[in-house]
């Protein structure tokens, strides 16, 4: 396991150019910046020099529906551990927020190859014998 920093922000020009690190789509920065305002948990793994390494990021509707919308790490960093300690971080705050005798959904769409991954943490991989694929879309530029 590397060092690094927890933190709770991540600036947008620092996600945009981690989603450009790992091939994920790119967005005006102001769209970015309303995005991370509104993440209900955000936590971002950084060097010991600042730099971010790792981002996880959660939305959530507040009543009973909870997505991870992100989880990156930066491809060199890879492979130490920093996916799972992301994972556990965001189950364990998601967790946390649920008052007695609640329960929520907790979704996600894993990139291609890394279903596996999720499977760790308890997700389902579909589509099964009782559900179908996961879907989206993408609207606008």
């Amino acid at each position: 396991m590397i060092d690094f920093e927890m933190t709770d922000y991540i600036t947008p020009e620092e996600y945009m150019e981690m989603r450009r690190i790992v091939n994920w789509g790119e967005f005006p920065l102001e769209q970015a910046a309303i995005g991370l305002k509104n993440s209900f948990i955000l936590i971002c793994l950084r060097d010991m020099e600042g730099n971010p390494i790792g981002l996880g990021r959660v939305i959530s509707d507040g009543g009973y529906v909870v997505y991870i919308a992100d989880v990156i790490v930066v491809p060199e960093y890879q492979g130490n551990g920093l996916g799972r300690v992301i994972m556990e971080t965001l189950m364990e705050r998601i967790t946390e927020t649920l008052k007695p005798g609640y329960r929520v959904m907790v979704s996600l769409m894993a990139a291609k190859g890394k279903e596996e991954f999720y499977d760790k943490f308890g997700f389902e991989i579909r589509p099964n014998e009782t559900v179908g694929c996961g879907m989206h879309q993408w609207l606008g530029a």
